[in-house]
């Protein structure tokens, strides 16, 4: 009799403890490249996640899509300085200037009209670019000749500054999912959109931490390899690279790389091929893997030391045809070796 009421209560208990959160993934477009979204929680709520994520999406996009014709930073683009901005843009815009101060303004979000003049934007491209014409695009560049009011609004010295927030958005918009995943009670998540992740709590199916990969500078879009992978907990990674997104022009041969030093208006190599940052926020870690490029090795392991919370990969030319790299400490000790 002993022996059945033990084994009752033992399937009570079984019977009564809480199910497993299941492994969910979720995937879809935004920004114009792809997103995936892997979490741990109910099977039935996914359509909900889903339409909870593609809203952040829309209102991102509504806020700071350049490729959005009715969208704020559009109109604001356009000269209209009647536009109250939102929080997002407030936020984004905040970090921007930060990171200006920081970098001694190679992080600068109003080069809109270089990246436009090189073809990196969202306009034709300009046919030829002499000293002369980059003299003349050099006065719309700079944080010096824009302000946020007061009012909300955005004040510029010349209607011609076009702000471009590519360098920090995606980041950005990877922690207004996460935030939105939080308060859905979600703890256990990674995000991933454009290569650039962040992660929360652990992957439960392996009762371990979130594993990522560092994304060689020889890999391929259609068959993309890692060089090493590292253990990210509650924290984000971003990597930018001049290895892939380029541009040579048709007519003159001209080869423009898409980091462009907004001190000179280049869109030439520094020695640093890419970057990849651990830092607390994606938005960060997206703002600082591009400003380490156009900033060069040297500089940017000198900004490094003072940095807290922000670690780095940096693959940086040696010569011709050799490469080296240089690792914070707080990197090396995530990586798996």
């Amino acid at each position: 009799m002993r022996t059945i009421c033990a084994l009752l209560v033992v399937l009570l208990v079984i019977a009564c403890a809480p199910e497993k959160p299941k492994e969910i993934t979720i995937q879809g477009e935004a920004f114009g490249t792809t997103y995936a979204v892997k979490y741990f929680g109910e099977v039935n709520e996914a359509e909900h996640i889903q339409k909870g994520i593609d809203s952040v999406i829309f209102v991102m996009n509504k806020s700071l899509s350049t490729y959005l014709r009715t969208s704020d930073i559009s109109k604001i683009n356009r000269g209209d300085s009647t536009v109250v901005v939102d929080q997002m843009f407030e936020e984004v815009y905040t970090l921007s200037r930060k990171l200006h101060t920081l970098t001694e303004g190679y992080f600068d979000p109003t080069i809109g009209v270089l990246r436009n003049a090189y073809g990196f934007g969202d306009t034709k491209p300009l046919a030829t670019i002499d000293s002369i014409k980059l003299d003349s695009m050099m006065q719309y560049v700079g944080m010096d000749k824009v302000r946020l009011t007061s009012e909300g609004t955005i004040h510029k010295e010349h209607p011609e500054v076009y702000f471009d927030f590519n360098a920090v958005a995606k980041g950005y918009g990877i922690d207004r999912i996460a935030i939105f995943l939080d308060t859905e009670g979600i703890s256990d998540f990674l995000v991933e959109l454009g290569g650039e992740i962040r992660t929360q709590g652990q992957n439960l199916t392996k009762d371990a931490s979130w594993i990522v990969g560092v994304e060689s500078i020889t890999s391929q879009l259609e068959n993309r390899t890692a060089t090493v992978s590292l253990r990210l907990d509650d924290r984000s990674m971003a990597g930018s690279g001049n290895y892939r997104k380029n541009r040579v022009d048709p007519i003159t041969g001209q080869y423009y790389v898409h980091t462009i030093n907004p001190l000179t208006g280049s869109a030439e190599k520094s020695d640093v091929l890419s970057a990849h940052v651990i830092a607390p926020t994606c938005a960060e870690a997206d703002a600082w893997a591009t400003s380490f490029m156009a900033m060069g090795l040297e500089r940017s392991k000198a900004v490094l030391a003072t940095l807290k919370d922000i670690d780095a990969y940096l693959v940086f030319s040696i010569g011709k045809d050799a490469t080296g790299t240089y690792i914070t400490p707080g990197f090396e000790e995530v990586l798996n070796r």
